[in-house]
Protein backbone atom coordinates (compact mmCIF):
# COMPACT_ATOMS: atom_id res chain seq x y z
CA UNK A 1 0.00 0.00 0.00
CA UNK A 2 0.76 3.43 -0.50
CA UNK A 3 1.65 5.92 2.02
CA UNK A 4 -1.42 8.82 2.72
CA UNK A 5 0.32 11.48 1.34
CA UNK A 6 2.19 9.95 -1.75
CA UNK A 7 -1.19 9.65 -4.19
CA UNK A 8 -0.18 11.30 -8.06
CA UNK A 9 -2.88 11.20 -10.54
CA UNK A 10 -3.96 13.18 -13.69
CA UNK A 11 -4.89 16.45 -14.51
CA UNK A 12 -9.15 17.17 -14.41
CA UNK A 13 -11.38 14.40 -14.39
CA UNK A 14 -13.29 13.18 -11.11
CA UNK A 15 -10.97 11.35 -8.11
CA UNK A 16 -13.64 8.58 -6.84
CA UNK A 17 -12.82 8.59 -3.13
CA UNK A 18 -14.00 4.76 -1.90
CA UNK A 19 -13.76 3.65 1.58
CA UNK A 20 -13.52 -0.28 2.44
CA UNK A 21 -13.63 -2.75 5.08
CA UNK A 22 -14.24 -5.94 5.12
CA UNK A 23 -16.69 -5.81 2.28
CA UNK A 24 -16.02 -8.28 -0.33
CA UNK A 25 -19.78 -9.41 -0.72
CA UNK A 26 -20.83 -7.06 -2.37
CA UNK A 27 -17.34 -5.33 -3.61
CA UNK A 28 -17.07 -6.46 -7.20
CA UNK A 29 -20.68 -5.47 -8.38
CA UNK A 30 -19.53 -2.08 -6.83
CA UNK A 31 -16.48 -1.91 -8.32
CA UNK A 32 -18.67 -3.27 -12.06
CA UNK A 33 -20.74 -0.17 -11.70
CA UNK A 34 -17.43 2.01 -11.44
CA UNK A 35 -16.34 0.37 -14.57
CA UNK A 36 -19.66 0.91 -16.69
CA UNK A 37 -20.00 4.92 -16.23
CA UNK A 38 -20.52 6.82 -19.34
CA UNK A 39 -17.98 9.04 -17.74
CA UNK A 40 -15.10 7.95 -18.25
CA UNK A 41 -11.85 10.28 -16.91
CA UNK A 42 -11.77 9.05 -13.17
CA UNK A 43 -9.50 7.84 -11.10
CA UNK A 44 -9.77 5.51 -8.38
CA UNK A 45 -8.54 5.88 -4.64
CA UNK A 46 -9.09 3.48 -2.19
CA UNK A 47 -8.69 3.96 1.54
CA UNK A 48 -8.70 0.67 3.41
CA UNK A 49 -9.33 0.66 7.24
CA UNK A 50 -8.20 -2.83 7.81
CA UNK A 51 -9.47 -5.32 6.75
CA UNK A 52 -9.16 -9.04 7.03
CA UNK A 53 -11.57 -10.82 4.31
CA UNK A 54 -10.85 -10.61 0.48
CA UNK A 55 -11.35 -6.88 -0.30
CA UNK A 56 -7.46 -6.06 -0.98
CA UNK A 57 -7.77 -9.39 -3.40
CA UNK A 58 -10.86 -7.76 -4.79
CA UNK A 59 -9.14 -4.79 -5.29
CA UNK A 60 -5.30 -6.34 -7.13
CA UNK A 61 -8.28 -8.48 -9.49
CA UNK A 62 -9.84 -4.95 -10.57
CA UNK A 63 -6.69 -3.11 -10.83
CA UNK A 64 -5.18 -5.71 -13.39
CA UNK A 65 -8.47 -5.73 -15.51
CA UNK A 66 -9.21 -1.97 -15.71
CA UNK A 67 -7.43 0.79 -17.81
CA UNK A 68 -8.05 3.51 -15.42
CA UNK A 69 -6.20 4.25 -12.64
CA UNK A 70 -6.35 2.70 -8.89
CA UNK A 71 -4.66 3.72 -5.93
CA UNK A 72 -5.01 1.86 -2.59
CA UNK A 73 -3.84 3.44 1.05
CA UNK A 74 -4.01 2.33 4.35
CA UNK A 75 -7.10 4.48 6.39
CA UNK A 76 -7.19 6.13 9.52
CA UNK A 77 -8.73 3.42 11.53
CA UNK A 78 -11.10 6.07 13.14
CA UNK A 79 -14.41 5.07 11.49
CA UNK A 80 -16.07 5.87 8.06
CA UNK A 81 -16.29 9.42 8.67
CA UNK A 82 -12.27 9.70 9.24
CA UNK A 83 -11.76 7.55 6.34
CA UNK A 84 -13.66 9.73 3.74
CA UNK A 85 -12.30 12.97 5.37
CA UNK A 86 -8.84 11.67 5.43
CA UNK A 87 -9.06 10.68 1.40
CA UNK A 88 -10.03 14.32 0.72
CA UNK A 89 -6.82 15.68 2.19
CA UNK A 90 -4.91 13.52 0.56
CA UNK A 91 -6.62 13.07 -2.86
CA UNK A 92 -5.10 14.22 -6.20
CA UNK A 93 -5.50 17.93 -6.09
CA UNK A 94 -5.23 17.97 -9.80
CA UNK A 95 -8.84 16.59 -9.73
CA UNK A 96 -11.96 18.86 -10.85
CA UNK A 97 -14.22 16.85 -9.19
CA UNK A 98 -14.39 14.06 -6.27
CA UNK A 99 -17.04 11.47 -5.51
CA UNK A 100 -17.66 9.91 -2.42
CA UNK A 101 -17.89 5.92 -2.72
CA UNK A 102 -19.25 2.94 -0.30
CA UNK A 103 -18.35 -0.38 -1.32
CA UNK A 104 -21.41 -2.27 -1.22
CA UNK A 105 -23.79 0.13 -3.55
CA UNK A 106 -24.79 -0.19 -7.34
CA UNK A 107 -24.26 2.75 -9.31
CA UNK A 108 -26.30 3.67 -11.93
CA UNK A 109 -24.40 4.65 -15.50
CA UNK A 110 -24.97 7.66 -16.16
CA UNK A 111 -24.17 8.67 -12.23
CA UNK A 112 -21.48 10.66 -12.33
CA UNK A 113 -22.51 12.01 -15.92
CA UNK A 114 -24.95 13.44 -14.49
CA UNK A 115 -23.05 14.88 -11.69
CA UNK A 116 -20.40 16.74 -13.87
CA UNK A 117 -23.28 17.85 -16.30
CA UNK A 118 -24.21 19.96 -13.50
CA UNK A 119 -20.83 20.61 -12.04
CA UNK A 120 -19.33 21.81 -15.05
CA UNK A 121 -21.72 24.44 -15.33
CA UNK A 122 -21.02 26.05 -11.86
CA UNK A 123 -18.14 29.22 -11.64
CA UNK A 124 -15.06 26.70 -10.62
CA UNK A 125 -14.34 28.94 -7.84
CA UNK A 126 -17.72 28.58 -6.41
CA UNK A 127 -17.96 25.60 -4.15
CA UNK A 128 -20.37 23.01 -5.23
CA UNK A 129 -22.01 20.02 -4.02
CA UNK A 130 -24.45 17.35 -5.73
CA UNK A 131 -26.26 14.58 -4.41
CA UNK A 132 -29.46 12.53 -5.28
CA UNK A 133 -32.28 11.18 -3.78
CA UNK A 134 -31.38 7.23 -3.37
CA UNK A 135 -33.57 4.02 -5.03
CA UNK A 136 -32.94 1.43 -2.14
CA UNK A 137 -31.91 -2.30 -3.14
CA UNK A 138 -31.68 -5.51 -0.94
CA UNK A 139 -28.96 -7.56 -0.82
CA UNK A 140 -30.07 -9.29 -4.61
CA UNK A 141 -30.11 -5.74 -5.95
CA UNK A 142 -33.76 -5.81 -6.33
CA UNK A 143 -35.70 -2.30 -5.38
CA UNK A 144 -37.49 -1.99 -2.28
CA UNK A 145 -37.92 1.48 -2.22
CA UNK A 146 -36.56 5.38 -2.43
CA UNK A 147 -35.28 7.90 0.44
CA UNK A 148 -37.73 11.23 1.30
CA UNK A 149 -37.90 13.17 -1.80
CA UNK A 150 -36.70 16.58 -0.43
CA UNK A 151 -38.03 19.79 -2.74
CA UNK A 152 -37.36 22.99 -0.22
CA UNK A 153 -34.39 24.61 -0.48
CA UNK A 154 -30.65 23.46 0.26
CA UNK A 155 -29.00 26.10 2.29
CA UNK A 156 -27.28 26.67 5.34
CA UNK A 157 -30.68 27.06 7.63
CA UNK A 158 -31.32 23.54 6.71
CA UNK A 159 -28.04 22.14 6.91
CA UNK A 160 -28.21 23.31 10.54
CA UNK A 161 -30.35 21.03 11.57
CA UNK A 162 -30.97 18.47 8.48
CA UNK A 163 -28.43 15.99 7.04
CA UNK A 164 -30.57 15.92 3.34
CA UNK A 165 -28.43 13.33 0.96
CA UNK A 166 -26.06 10.08 1.60
CA UNK A 167 -22.50 10.98 0.82
CA UNK A 168 -22.39 7.85 -1.25
CA UNK A 169 -24.91 10.22 -4.06
CA UNK A 170 -22.11 13.04 -3.37
CA UNK A 171 -19.84 14.95 -6.30
CA UNK A 172 -18.37 18.34 -5.25
CA UNK A 173 -15.84 20.28 -7.29
CA UNK A 174 -12.37 21.15 -6.20
CA UNK A 175 -13.27 24.45 -4.75
CA UNK A 176 -15.47 22.54 -2.24
CA UNK A 177 -12.70 19.84 -1.46
CA UNK A 178 -10.13 22.77 -0.84
CA UNK A 179 -13.04 24.27 1.67
CA UNK A 180 -13.56 20.83 3.39
CA UNK A 181 -9.35 20.27 4.05
CA UNK A 182 -9.58 24.33 4.99
CA UNK A 183 -12.01 23.30 7.92
CA UNK A 184 -9.51 20.01 8.89
CA UNK A 185 -10.45 16.33 8.10
CA UNK A 186 -9.30 15.23 11.72
CA UNK A 187 -12.75 16.81 13.12
CA UNK A 188 -15.34 14.65 14.93
CA UNK A 189 -18.83 14.94 13.57
CA UNK A 190 -21.83 12.90 12.93
CA UNK A 191 -20.92 11.74 9.13
CA UNK A 192 -18.53 13.02 6.38
CA UNK A 193 -22.28 13.89 4.18
CA UNK A 194 -24.09 16.18 6.03
CA UNK A 195 -20.22 18.02 6.98
CA UNK A 196 -20.37 18.63 3.80
CA UNK A 197 -23.20 19.83 2.74
CA UNK A 198 -23.11 22.03 6.44
CA UNK A 199 -19.50 23.57 4.53
CA UNK A 200 -20.59 23.88 1.18
CA UNK A 201 -23.87 26.05 2.18
CA UNK A 202 -22.12 27.41 5.02
CA UNK A 203 -19.56 29.29 3.10
CA UNK A 204 -21.65 30.25 0.25
CA UNK A 205 -21.55 27.54 -1.89
CA UNK A 206 -24.44 25.68 -4.44
CA UNK A 207 -26.26 22.33 -3.72
CA UNK A 208 -27.85 20.33 -6.73
CA UNK A 209 -30.70 17.84 -4.93
CA UNK A 210 -31.21 15.42 -7.57
CA UNK A 211 -34.57 14.15 -7.25
CA UNK A 212 -34.06 11.61 -9.96
CA UNK A 213 -31.93 8.32 -7.97
CA UNK A 214 -28.22 7.87 -9.38
CA UNK A 215 -27.36 5.40 -7.40
CA UNK A 216 -28.46 1.88 -5.87
CA UNK A 217 -28.43 2.13 -2.16
CA UNK A 218 -27.73 -1.37 -0.67
CA UNK A 219 -29.78 -2.46 2.66
CA UNK A 220 -28.13 -5.03 4.71
CA UNK A 221 -27.52 -6.18 8.23
CA UNK A 222 -24.04 -4.89 8.10
CA UNK A 223 -24.98 -1.72 7.22
CA UNK A 224 -23.48 1.45 9.43
CA UNK A 225 -26.41 3.91 7.89
CA UNK A 226 -29.13 2.48 6.49
CA UNK A 227 -32.09 4.01 4.02
CA UNK A 228 -34.00 6.30 6.89
CA UNK A 229 -37.74 5.51 5.54
CA UNK A 230 -40.60 3.86 7.11
CA UNK A 231 -42.21 3.77 10.84
CA UNK A 232 -39.18 2.23 12.39
CA UNK A 233 -36.77 4.53 11.12
CA UNK A 234 -39.41 7.11 12.71
CA UNK A 235 -39.25 5.10 15.92
CA UNK A 236 -35.39 5.29 16.38
CA UNK A 237 -35.52 8.81 15.39
CA UNK A 238 -37.47 9.57 18.11
CA UNK A 239 -35.95 7.00 20.38
CA UNK A 240 -32.34 9.13 19.31
CA UNK A 241 -33.92 12.54 20.16
CA UNK A 242 -35.01 11.50 23.49
CA UNK A 243 -31.21 10.39 24.17
CA UNK A 244 -29.98 13.44 23.28
CA UNK A 245 -28.26 12.16 20.10
CA UNK A 246 -29.30 14.76 17.99
CA UNK A 247 -27.91 17.13 20.80
CA UNK A 248 -24.97 15.90 20.60
CA UNK A 249 -24.49 16.07 17.01
CA UNK A 250 -25.12 19.49 17.17
CA UNK A 251 -22.15 19.96 19.35
CA UNK A 252 -20.23 17.80 17.86
CA UNK A 253 -21.03 20.35 14.44
CA UNK A 254 -20.54 23.48 16.76
CA UNK A 255 -16.88 22.16 18.19
CA UNK A 256 -15.74 21.45 14.36
CA UNK A 257 -17.52 24.84 12.77
CA UNK A 258 -16.31 27.35 15.66
CA UNK A 259 -12.44 27.26 14.97
CA UNK A 260 -13.08 28.24 10.83
CA UNK A 261 -16.06 29.96 11.27
CA UNK A 262 -15.06 33.35 9.68
CA UNK A 263 -15.30 31.20 6.38
CA UNK A 264 -18.46 31.28 7.13
CA UNK A 265 -20.85 34.02 4.69
CA UNK A 266 -21.77 37.06 6.76
CA UNK A 267 -25.01 35.90 6.75
CA UNK A 268 -24.39 32.48 7.82
CA UNK A 269 -22.45 33.69 10.76
CA UNK A 270 -25.46 35.40 11.92
CA UNK A 271 -27.21 32.06 11.22
CA UNK A 272 -24.60 30.63 13.04
CA UNK A 273 -24.56 32.76 15.96
CA UNK A 274 -28.53 32.51 16.34
CA UNK A 275 -28.47 28.40 15.87
CA UNK A 276 -26.12 28.66 19.18
CA UNK A 277 -28.48 30.81 20.98
CA UNK A 278 -31.41 28.26 20.22
CA UNK A 279 -29.87 25.45 21.88
CA UNK A 280 -28.58 28.00 25.37
CA UNK A 281 -31.66 29.44 25.59
CA UNK A 282 -35.03 28.42 27.81
CA UNK A 283 -38.57 28.33 26.55
CA UNK A 284 -39.91 30.23 25.16
CA UNK A 285 -36.79 32.39 23.55
CA UNK A 286 -35.55 29.13 22.07
CA UNK A 287 -38.87 29.02 20.13
CA UNK A 288 -38.75 32.52 19.40
CA UNK A 289 -35.12 32.55 17.70
CA UNK A 290 -36.22 29.32 16.09
CA UNK A 291 -39.30 31.06 14.20
CA UNK A 292 -36.86 34.25 13.68
CA UNK A 293 -33.89 32.44 12.05
CA UNK A 294 -36.30 30.69 10.19
CA UNK A 295 -34.52 27.36 10.52
CA UNK A 296 -36.27 24.45 8.86
CA UNK A 297 -36.43 20.52 7.99
CA UNK A 298 -37.73 19.18 4.29
CA UNK A 299 -40.56 17.71 5.69
CA UNK A 300 -43.56 18.39 8.07
CA UNK A 301 -43.00 15.49 9.96
CA UNK A 302 -39.13 16.60 10.11
CA UNK A 303 -40.19 20.13 11.40
CA UNK A 304 -42.55 18.49 14.07
CA UNK A 305 -39.92 17.11 15.47
CA UNK A 306 -37.44 20.06 14.75
CA UNK A 307 -40.03 22.02 17.07
CA UNK A 308 -40.09 19.35 19.76
CA UNK A 309 -36.48 18.95 20.03
CA UNK A 310 -36.00 22.57 20.56
CA UNK A 311 -38.93 22.89 22.85
CA UNK A 312 -37.51 20.32 25.11
CA UNK A 313 -33.72 21.45 24.37
CA UNK A 314 -32.71 18.27 22.49
CA UNK A 315 -30.90 20.14 19.56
Amino acid sequence: MNNMNSIQGQDGGVSILLATFNGERFFREQLQSLENQTYGNWRLLISDDGSTDATLEIVEEFRTGTTHTVEVIEGPRRGFVRNFLGMVACADRASAYYAFCDQDDIWDPDKLERAISWLSAQPVQTPALYCSRTRNIDEAGNTIGYSPLFSRPKNFTNALVQSIAGGNTMVINSAAAELLRAFGTAIDVPSYDWWSYLVVTGCGGVVKYDPEPAIGYRQHAENLVGANTGLRALVKRLGMLNAGRFRFWSEQHIAALEPSSHLLTEENQAQFDRFRQIRSSAFPLNLYHLVKGGFYRQTLIGNIGLWVAVLFRKI
